[in-house]
């Protein structure tokens, strides 16, 4: 029997945005998933939404916590799926084929990391393109030179996370690259990049929404990656200015 996935989204007043993410999660053609919600005891009508929705793959925790990334941590240790995908709120899959994708990656029993490409969208238009984030294959340093993956199209074995831990709660939004970043250079899981689009992320989150969010995060990452030498920090900086320009052009 092929793996189970775990599709964990953390909500907080997401009522104009959820439908959308559940939508595109009941509509995978591969069926061995549940999707788990963790809601930060929201105000609005998104629990009703939820509620109504017509699928029995859902499961909702409804309590307060310490921000998104306690709220991812707590769907990663309910999970039962072997495989497990963060899908954030206003974020959709790219298609019904996504999760198919990812498990036909995951046939090659040796990878326990898979991940791809990302299409930015306009906030109240999800065909409307800004950014073509397209990945690349890992190569050992490339943090350093101010690359990740796309965090929504990060999909990882769930014993990857019990052998070498959950996301921090410490650092603030930069928590998911610092996440990906101990995994794939510090611990070296192996991992597989497919040139695929998996994800459509709305502009405009915490990190990107505006200068001080970019700064704060860039600044967050410059501190777990522990760059001190003025060089190294200009060089991190350059490439980071060069990938995200690539990004608007590929777009």
């Amino acid at each position: 029997m092929k793996k189970k996935i775990t599709v964990i989204t953390p909500t907080f007043n997401s009522a104009n945005t959820i439908l959308a993410n559940l939508t595109s999660v009941k509509n995978q053609k591969y069926k061995n998933l549940e999707h788990i919600i963790i809601d930060n005891k929201s105000d609005d009508n998104t629990l009703n939404l939820i509620k109504k929705y017509n699928n029995k793959r859902i499961k909702i925790v409804s309590e307060k916590d310490n921000g998104i990334y306690d709220a991812i941590n707590k769907g990663i240790k309910l999970a039962k799926g072997e495989i497990i995908s963060i899908l954030h709120s206003d974020d959709k899959y790219y298609n019904n084929l996504t999760l198919s994708n990812i498990i036909n990656s995951f046939e090659d029993r040796s990878v326990d990391i898979i991940y791809g490409d990302l299409l930015y969208v306009r906030k109240n238009n999800y065909n409307k393109i800004i950014r073509y984030w397209k990945s690349t294959n890992y190569i050992e340093g490339l943090f350093f030179k101010g690359w990740s993956p796309p965090h929504p199209s990060f999909f990882v074995k769930k014993k990857i996370h019990q052998k070498f831990g959950l996301y921090s709660t410490k650092i603030g939004n930069s928590a998911d690259i610092e996440l990906m970043y101990r995994f794939l250079e510090l611990k070296k899981v192996n991992s597989k990049y497919i040139n695929k689009i998996l994800v459509k992320m709305r502009y405009g989150g915490q990190s990107n929404k505006n200068f001080f969010g970019i700064l704060k995060q860039n600044l967050q990452i410059l501190n777990f990656l522990n760059l001190k030498n003025p060089i190294k920090i200009i060089k991190f900086i350059y490439f980071k200015l060069i990938n995200r320009a690539l990004q608007f052009i590929n777009s």
